[in-house]
């Protein structure tokens, strides 16, 4: 039998209903009572959806488009990922408690596991959805050389449980939704990969706005082109890859693998895609969402 690390490929666990990776359930209850603060900022997402990208043009933003700062530390260490726990790394909550105000958060999280604190302080969150197909092929190679994960099988056994919702952070049917009605009474910026895709500028320009925050031209612009997806797979500070293979493996596959719309088209069969758009239609009925599998 293959030796594995103490906290790879463990079964998941389920919180409230909600599948959930082992090792981050084990630390559950410091998730549950964490205290957000009123000038926090977080950026969530279903995982495979834009989260390190949006990350880092908000961090940029943040910094002024300042190229240095933005290199100052791994992107997993400048944006806490809120309910990471990995044995002998310290934990999202660990590092926020430490870090100053106005802290920028990242989550995975569905919107009914979010503390209650960051509805309580009015908190600013950024919602990035991308379309279920796409997620579902980046989050099977991301299952692949992410080992907090459990092993996928097959693609076909990987898909039906991503269809149940039997993967971790559950149903991303649920999560669109779920996070599209709680921004009609929150302050949540909810954007779409497809758009971000098509014309970055634009959607960046939305969350200049939402943030409140005032740039030039000329910084725009190299915002724009350091976030490229050429430009951050090349980049150690985005790309992973300082993490050691016991987490990642990316000899298995890259963490920043392509980053387009539409690659679901070459791996789904006609099969596949037949029962899974009948699927969506049933999942997604009466719901005003709409995503492009294309551009």
């Amino acid at each position: 039998m293959e030796k594995v690390e103490p906290f790879q490929f463990l079964p998941l666990q389920t919180i409230r209903g909600i599948p959930f990776l082992s090792c981050f359930a084990d630390r559950w209850a410091d998730v549950e009572s964490f205290q957000a603060r009123p000038d926090d900022l977080l950026v969530c997402t279903y995982p495979k959806a834009g989260t390190t990208w949006t990350s880092e043009i908000v961090d940029l933003i943040l910094n002024d488009g300042d190229l240095e700062k933005a290199n100052r530390d791994p992107i997993y260490m400048r944006v806490p990922f809120l309910e990471f726990a990995v044995p002998g790394v310290p934990t999202g909550t660990e590092l926020l408690v430490d870090t100053p105000s106005p802290r920028f958060i990242k989550s995975h999280l569905p919107v009914q596991l979010m503390p209650k604190t960051f509805w309580e302080n009015n908190c600013k969150v950024i919602y990035v959805a991308r379309n279920a197909k796409d997620v579902a092929v980046s989050y099977y190679f991301f299952h692949q050389m992410a080992k907090v994960h459990p092993k996928p099988g097959t693609w076909d056994n990987f898909l039906e449980k991503y269809m149940t919702g039997n993967v971790s952070f559950g149903s991303w049917y649920d999560h669109v939704k779920g996070w599209w009605e709680k921004s009609k009474e929150q302050r949540i910026l909810y954007l779409f990969y497809e758009d971000m895709k098509e014309d970055p500028k634009r959607e960046i320009q939305k969350i200049l706005k939402f943030m409140e925050k005032d740039l030039s031209e000329e910084v725009l612009d190299k915002i724009v082109h350091k976030t490229s997806f050429n430009e951050m797979k090349q980049n150690k500070m985005t790309n992973y890859r300082t993490l050691p293979t016991t987490i990642m493996d990316h000899s298995v596959s890259p963490f920043m693998r392509k980053g387009i719309a539409g690659d679901w088209k070459k791996h789904f069969t006609v099969t596949q895609n037949e029962s899974f758009d009948e699927d969506y239609e049933r999942n997604m009925a009466g719901c005003p969402l709409r995503f492009r599998t294309e551009l």
